[in-house]
Parts: C-alpha cells; sequence; structure tokens
C-alpha cells in the first residue's frame, strides 16, 4: 500500500472540518439513530469485534490516528485524531514517533497525556495475562510502545510493513485512561469514560444508550449536536418503522435493497440513500474438534455443495450482499480474480461436478446424512438469510442441518467457549488492509477471534510470508498461496457472497459519508441536523 505524502502530514483540526456539499453546519439537536443488534456483548471496544460495541460507544472516545471523515471511503488518507501530525517512521521503517496534542481532557476534568495512550496500546497490542484484546494479531509487527514524556509515543516495530498504518487506525483502538486501566483492567466492559466529542449519559442495556455534547472537547467547533441517543433493535422490521415515523434519522450498519427501496418509496425526497462495497464478509466455519469436521474431507464436502456464482446474484436481490471472492476484499488489488477462484474448492463454474465430488467425499469420510447444528447470530442481515441459503445447499447433497439462532451475547460466548458444531462467522474489518484483514484465518493461538479450534504451523509460515513480503506484486502472489491453502487444500473456512452497503437516512442528517466499513466514521463529531 502506497500513503499520499500530502496527506500524511495532515492533522485533524477543526478548520480541517467544513459540512460537505458547502452548506453551513447547523447547532443543536438530538441525533438519534438505530443499533441492529440487542445489545453489545461488552461495552470494552479492545476485547469486542463486534459494530454493536462501536456504535454504541464511538462519540465518547478518541483515537490517536483515524480515516478522514470527509474522505472514508480511501484506503489511505489518514489524519490525526490525538496526535498532532502522522509522522515519516525512522529506522528504516521501523520506528514511529507521535506527539500527542496538549489540552486534551478526559471527561472527568483530568488531562490526557501520552502515558494514556502508551498504555492504552500496550494493552492492544501485547495484553496483559487475563485480558482479551481482539486487536492483538492485526499487531504483529509491533515490538514495544512507549511513552518518553508526557507528549511523545513511541512505537517500535520488528520488522518494515505497510500493513502498520492503516492497522494503527483501528476505529476499536479507543484510547482509555491509565489509571482506570491499572486499577481495574476490566472496568470499561461495563462503565464509559473518555475523551471523545459526547459525554457518557445513559445506557439501558437492550434498550438504548445516549450521550450529551463535551463543552471541552479539544476540537472547539465540534460536535455540531447536543447529543444523540442510540436504540437497540435487532429486528430489521423495527428499525424500518422507526426511520418510517422519524423515532430515529437512520442506522449505520447497511440495509438490504427491499428495505431501501420500501422507504424510498414511502418518503420520496425525507430519505437520501448512501452506498458503497463492504469491507464485510460472512463465513461458515467448523468445529475441528468435533467430529467429522476434524476430517477435511468433511469440510471440503461442505464448501463443495454451495453454488456460490448463482446463489450470490440470487441472495443480492434481498439481502445485503453482492459479490463473489475469496479473503480478500474484492475492492483491492490484493482479491483473487474470477479465474484464479474458480480454481479452488467451493468457486469451481460447474456445480453439478462440484457436488458429486461432495457426495463422494462424505460417502468415503462415512459422513452420508450427515445430521448437525448451525449456530447463528440473532441478525436479520445478512446472518439468517446466508443461514437459511446455505442449509437449503447443503440439503442438496443429503445433508440435514438445523439453525440455532442466539442473542449477540449467547453468540459471542458460543463462539469463544467452542460450543457449536459448524457456525456462521464473519470478518469485518475497520479499514482496507488486506495483509492484516486475512489473519482471521491464522489458528486461534495466533488470532484470538479465529473460532475453527484448529493448529495449523504452515498456515502461519505461509501468512508471515505474505506479510513481510515489501514488493506488492509479489505479495500478491504469496496472498494467492496462503488463500489456497486455507480455503482449498484445509478447508478451514467457507467464504461466503461479500457485502454491500445500502443506509437509507432522514435527508436532514448531514456532515455523514459512508465508507467501506460500519465501523469507521461513528463518532458522530461532524453530523449535524437540517431542521
Amino acid at each position: 500500500m502506497t500513503f499520499r505524502s500530502g496527506l500524511l502530514a495532515l492533522a485533524l483540526s477543526a478548520a480541517a472540518l467544513p459540512a460537505w456539499a458547502e452548506e453551513t453546519p447547523k447547532r443543536g439537536g438530538t441525533f438519534t439513530y438505530m443499533i441492529p443488534a440487542d445489545a453489545p456483548p461488552t461495552l470494552d471496544a479492545h476485547r469486542e469485534t463486534t459494530y454493536a460495541t462501536v456504535h454504541a460507544t464511538a462519540p465518547f472516545y478518541s483515537v490517536l490516528i483515524r480515516i478522514n471523515p470527509m474522505n472514508p471511503s480511501s484506503p489511505d488518507d489518514f489524519v490525526c485524531d490525538l496526535c498532532t501530525e502522522i509522522p515519516k517512521p525512522t529506522d528504516d521503517g521501523k520506528t514511529w514517533t507521535f506527539k500527542i496534542r496538549d489540552g486534551v481532557k478526559w471527561h472527568d476534568g483530568s488531562p490526557l497525556t501520552a502515558a494514556d495512550v502508551a498504555k492504552s496500546w500496550q494493552e492492544l497490542v501485547h495484553p496483559d495475562p487475563g485480558i482479551l484484546s481482539a486487536r492483538q494479531p492485526y499487531f504483529v509487527m509491533v515490538d514495544s510502545v512507549n511513552a518518553p514524556d508526557a507528549s511523545t509515543v513511541v512505537f517500535k516495530l520488528k520488522f518494515a510493513t505497510s500493513a502498520f498504518l492503516p492497522a494503527l487506525g483501528d476505529p476499536f483502538a479507543y484510547i482509555y485512561k491509565k489509571e482506570i486501566m491499572e486499577r481495574d483492567p476490566h472496568w470499561f466492559e461495563k462503565n464509559v469514560m473518555g475523551s471523545g466529542p459526547f459525554k457518557f449519559s445513559d445506557y439501558q442495556i437492550g434498550q438504548s444508550i445516549s450521550g450529551v455534547r463535551n463543552p471541552d472537547y479539544y476540537r472547539k467547533e465540534l460536535p455540531y449536536l447536543d447529543g444523540f441517543t442510540g436504540i437497540f433493535a435487532p429486528k430489521q422490521a423495527v428499525e424500518i418503522d422507526a426511520i418510517r415515523a422519524d423515532r430515529a434519522a437512520m442506522e449505520f450498519r447497511g440495509m438490504p435493497p427491499s428495505a431501501r427501496d420500501q422507504l424510498v418509496k414511502e418518503l420520496g425526497d425525507k430519505i437520501v440513500v448512501q452506498t458503497g462495497d463492504w469491507n464485510c464478509v460472512n463465513m461458515i466455519t467448523a468445529n475441528h474438534k468435533k467430529k467429522p469436521f476434524d476430517d477435511v474431507r468433511v469440510r471440503r464436502a461442505l464448501m463443495l455443495a454451495i453454488d456460490q456464482w448463482h446463489g450470490a446474484a440470487g441472495l443480492s436481490r434481498i439481502a445485503n450482499v453482492h459479490t463473489v471472492g475469496g479473503i480478500v476484499y474484492p475492492g483491492s488489488p490484493m482479491a483473487a480474480t474470477k479465474e484464479e477462484l474458480q480454481k479452488i474448492a467451493g468457486y469451481w463454474p460447474d456445480i453439478e461436478k462440484s457436488r458429486a465430488e461432495a457426495r463422494r467425499l462424505l460417502k468415503e469420510a462415512g459422513a452420508e446424512g450427515l445430521t448437525f447444528e448451525l449456530m447463528n447470530r440473532n441478525v436479520d442481515q445478512p446472518y439468517k438469510l446466508i443461514a437459511t441459503w446455505v442449509i437449503d445447499e447443503w440439503s442438496k447433497v443429503g445433508l440435514k442441518v438445523t439453525q440455532k439462532v442466539l442473542p449477540t451475547g449467547p453468540f459471542y460466548d458460543g463462539l469463544r467457549t467452542n460450543a457449536f458444531d459448524v457456525t456462521v462467522d464473519f470478518n469485518c474489518q475497520g479499514l482496507v488492509n488486506p495483509a492484516m484483514d486475512v489473519g482471521k484465518l491464522l489458528p486461534h493461538s495466533v488470532y484470538s477471534e479465529n473460532y475453527g479450534n484448529y493448529d495449523d504451523q504452515k498456515d502461519i509460515d505461509l501468512y508471515q510470508a505474505m506479510l513481510h513480503e515489501t514488493d506488492p506484486a509479489k505479495q500478491r502472489v504469496a496472498m494467492r498461496e496462503y488463500e489456497t491453502y486455507v480455503l482449498d487444500t484445509q478447508a478451514h473456512t467457507i467464504m461466503m457472497p461479500w457485502w454491500e452497503r445500502i443506509v437509507p437516512m432522514r435527508s436532514y442528517v448531514k456532515g455523514w459519508k459512508i465508507s467501506p466499513s460500519h465501523y469507521v466514521n461513528q463518532d458522530l463529531a461532524t453530523i449535524w441536523l437540517d431542521k
């Protein structure tokens, strides 16, 4: 990945944040939006990977750097949040020194210093025993993080890599208060205290979360809103009803084509729609420690039974999925072409040949007519639709599968305790950073959010070779080798069609732009209401 030098030096100041379309922002008002989940597992973004956590809590927190909120679809336009400028690395790309802005206050009025930033990143990169960091696998290149003084944070890397700066912009990488982390490392799982544009006001589990404008926010012109309320609602029908009745202005995750069409038909120019490719995909992951899924023949048969090419076209009419792809976001130059994909099991162009091979493998493995349970999350789009489609596809080779749908919390518990046969999995990333995004396919011992429950040293070795490669053409070749091994040779997971992000919103909502990620641009600082 290359980074535009003119943009790397930008510090994100209030002056750098005019409203879009040359409109003058209006101040005031409470912004109400839907969060399409029953509740986040916890409020701790270091621990969690779900949008339910970041949509609920991002307005309360600051980060070190972020993707430019005025240009969030760009993969390489990074700007400072807590830093004063994005530095050029030294030591042949292995040392990054960030200066932290003065005058930043925590919501309790105490000063935020480089020590808080360093401690937060130390726990993200090298968490203490018993502390879970879902971000840890993204920072295998980081050797140390230190604060030599109150305004300086230094990252020392083990090796230079173009993947570091995008990884540093992870929207879940909240800066927490050092004193609280040291006193109780689990405090942020149930509590909120940040330095972001909004102060915490109220949290009703499974119902809503609210914040009010932070008058001491370090970007003096922001936020424009007086406050916000996020309403939890896992049912799409409830979300649509709320937007239709103007009890909520939008939801940020994305809706299917049918919901968009319905709202546009009913509300006309009171609704605007933003759309774009989505760096998010469901996967179907078998528990490798449960028989017969410890047998690669069975896992491969599950793959071969699914008609990706026709299925994606049909699903795109009712679900927010669109593109057949491999392990890399299809919009990236690192992604496999259609011709490259068709050489991998599960992507063969002849579905009858593919299913015949699936039946043969099941018979050979003694798993004909296999009955099992597919664990899924209680989210309509596209989790339940994906599962329903896959179960129907499997029935065509004699498999008998039932779907077990769980609320978000119990679903994550099931993943983390390996209490499933096969599960609907996911890989949704904050930024497009292919070299790190595909780390999801590494064993759990390396990547804590991998739920396949397998060990595989060759998997690790192929990934490391790809990550360390600095020549783009050679890195792409290494990516194909890694992809073929995890999908075809070992069938560690099954990729589903990649998502399309469709966001209908009330036309009075201004100052927000869609990105390829439903985690990015969620602090609400630049949103204003034209009413």
